[in-house]
């Protein structure tokens, strides 16, 4: 009697019991899970305990105000106690009080704040502080680690952590202002959060905690520290950040190699236009959204912070060039930056 046979039934027959489809067993096991957990925890344990020491809570008291004032965080950034906010944090302060991580609470006042960017320095007057370590925020991929540190609800340094969700996001704030490349990370942040650090694993600054959508869930975002650093500069040397204004928002983005090699462009990535403001200086110019801007003023541009970095007062009424890539073609045009809009108002 003849049986069909039933390919599906069949088994290969190995001398090896060890070796299956060309897989060693050690090859097909997975993998425990232990060690990868205890590397995470490690990770975010250390990169904690190195920024902790740094991360300050800063207590704003506004004189007339109903709730009377509002807390949020900042960070150390030099030994001599400049500390790095959010404009929003001290904005309307008729007294700032800062509590170090060691509890000690020393003098304390404004420098500066750019409401532009929500950024703001603060200063205080201790012996034996702690910077923190920035990083280099154009380095950061989609997906590695980020970790928040902070004072959400008053709670002093409480740690979060995640993923860097997505970069370059615009995000416009309550006041009504366009924040652009910003990183959006899952790290839960909370009110009290604003103003503190974002950091990697290796515990380097990659940003400053800003904003979260709160009927969202892990919608999170920091102002990138490359951003900050700009600022900071400014703001400790003249207190208030002059810069021209052209009307565009827009984010860092990868130029495809055969139009870089095409028009011998000297960076791999451009300032994408994601919106042009209706009368601006961009918007009679003739720029348009999905332009890449390769070249402001004879000045190569790599990207947004690039253009933030151009865009100073001495260019405010100023003819200058600006180049940029549309579809398949390479456009020169001219505009004229004007002063700021808040820079028209604050004066």
């Amino acid at each position: 009697m003849n049986s069909a046979k039933n390919d599906f039934d069949v088994l290969p027959v190995v001398d090896n019991p060890e070796i299956l489809n060309g897989q060693s067993a050690a090859q097909s096991t997975p993998l425990a899970d232990g060690p990868l957990l205890d590397a995470y925890s490690n990770a975010v344990v250390t990169a904690a305990e190195q920024v902790s020491p740094s991360v300050v809570k800063i207590d704003v008291h506004k004189a007339g105000a109903r709730e009377g004032g509002g807390s949020g965080s900042g960070f150390v950034i030099t030994p001599d106690g400049f500390i790095l906010t959010n404009s929003h944090v001290v904005h309307g302060a008729d007294r700032i009080e800062v509590t170090l991580a060691d509890g000690r609470r020393p003098d304390a006042h404004l420098i500066g704040t750019d409401p532009e960017t929500d950024l703001a320095v603060v200063r205080v007057y201790a012996p034996n502080l702690k910077p923190v370590r920035l990083g280099d925020s154009s380095a950061l991929r989609v997906g590695q680690l980020a970790i928040a540190i902070g004072n959400p609800y008053g709670f002093q340094y409480t740690v979060t952590s995640g993923v860097v969700s997505a970069l370059g996001r615009s995000f416009r704030s309550a006041s009504g202002r366009l924040m652009d490349n910003l990183i959006q990370t899952d790290a839960a942040l909370n009110p009290g959060n604003s103003g503190g650090p974002l950091v990697n694993s290796a515990g380097d600054v990659i940003g400053v905690n800003t904003a979260v959508i709160l009927p969202a869930q892990g919608l999170c975002f920091a102002i990138a520290v490359n951003t900050a650093k700009q600022i900071v500069g400014l703001l400790i040397k003249d207190g208030v950040v002059k810069r021209g204004y052209i009307g565009v928002g827009g984010q860092t983005a990868k130029i495809h190699r055969r139009v870089v090699r095409h028009f011998h462009l000297p960076n791999e990535t451009g300032m994408l236009v994601v919106s042009v403001e209706a009368g601006s200086p961009a918007g009679r110019t003739g720029l348009r959204e999905g332009d890449l801007i390769v070249e402001f003023a004879g000045h190569p541009i790599a990207g947004i912070d690039d253009l933030h970095k151009y865009l100073t007062g001495p260019q405010v009424g100023v003819r200058s060039s600006l180049t940029v890539i549309r579809h398949t073609e390479k456009l020169q045009l001219e505009i004229v930056p004007e002063e700021s809009p808040s820079d028209r108002s604050a004066s």
